[in-house]
């Protein structure tokens, strides 16, 4: 059984961490905030203090962090993941970031002769699937590495090996543009039946039922009609998430207009204090808006 290592413990990560430790794995862990952390430390996990120690003493190497900038950072310098990692260690990177962010760093981990493979294996999801094990994990980058961390992945869900580095991070992306595109419609559309005087608890019951209920709009249903307690997906990350999906169209030279409109609401969603509210938020923001 291979010794698993995590960097980045919020909702997605700390409930990774904790899958793998009543899985009975060995895990360490790092993260900003070690108070946050503290419930999985109590149940098993080993703390360190910096990613370069997480990378020294795990097999495979996990992140599960926010954009760009803090997966570069993590990575990078004397105390980063480069720096811990070694012959047959492997780093797959959970995060949804850009594309060419995610080949720079494989690159180098690839290039700098240690002997380490890193794979972008970004994940469709949320905290319910993850502690089911149900997350879906697009994986790209080298076939044999995806080969050694199969079985690992697959305590967190189905991964599925799409081609080379950077392509499991495309499909996410293309993931994401129907995501939001889907609960703007059915925000719309159970808007339209509700103002009509359909109640919208039964509107929803028969639109989730219909050819349009996908298993995400299913899930956000409740959601949707009562606030939660708990953010699964918030509107910050998808408006992140959007913004990188039509960056990659752009250098595809390919168009995404549904995304445009998209992205258009989540920064309305945004101005007007949303940003941390779950994306099924996007309903109450447009029942606020319409005369």
């Amino acid at each position: 059984m291979k010794t698993i290592g995590i960097i980045g413990l919020g909702k997605m990560g700390g409930n990774m961490a904790a899958r793998y430790l009543a899985a009975g794995y060995t895990v360490y862990g790092e993260a900003r905030d070690r108070i946050g952390a503290q419930w999985l430390i109590d149940q098993g996990l080993h703390w360190v203090d910096t990613p370069r120690e997480v990378a020294e003493k795990a097999d495979i190497v996990m992140t599960s962090l926010p954009n760009d900038d803090v997966v570069v950072a993590v990575a990078t310098g004397p105390d980063g993941i480069l720096a811990g990692l070694s012959d047959g260690k492997i780093w797959t990177d959970l995060s949804t970031i850009s594309p060419s962010a995610s080949r720079g760093l494989a690159a180098r981990v690839r290039d700098d002769g240690r002997g380490a493979q890193m794979l972008d294996t970004p994940v469709s999801g949320s905290v319910p699937q993850v502690n089911a094990g149900t997350l879906t994990i697009m994986v790209g980058g080298d076939e044999s590495a995806y080969r050694h961390a199969e079985p690992i992945l697959r305590v967190l869900g189905t991964p599925e090996y799409v081609g080379s580095s950077g392509q499991g991070l495309v499909l996410k992306l293309a993931i994401n543009i129907s995501l939001a595109v889907q609960m703007l419609a059915f925000s719309e559309g159970l808007l339209v039946a509700e103002r009509d005087g359909i109640d919208p608890h039964r509107a929803a019951e028969i639109m989730t039922a219909s050819a349009i209920g996908s298993p995400m709009l299913k899930a956000r249903v409740p959601l949707v009609l009562d606030r939660p307690a708990e953010t699964w997906f918030d509107v910050s990350l998808m408006r992140k998430d959007i913004g990188l999906a039509r960056q990659a169209a752009a250098e595809l030279n390919t168009r995404v207009p549904a995304a445009d409109v998209a992205d258009a609401i989540l920064a309305e969603a945004e101005d007007l204090g949303y940003a941390h509210r779950d994306i099924a938020a996007l309903y109450e923001l447009l029942a606020q808006h319409v005369a």
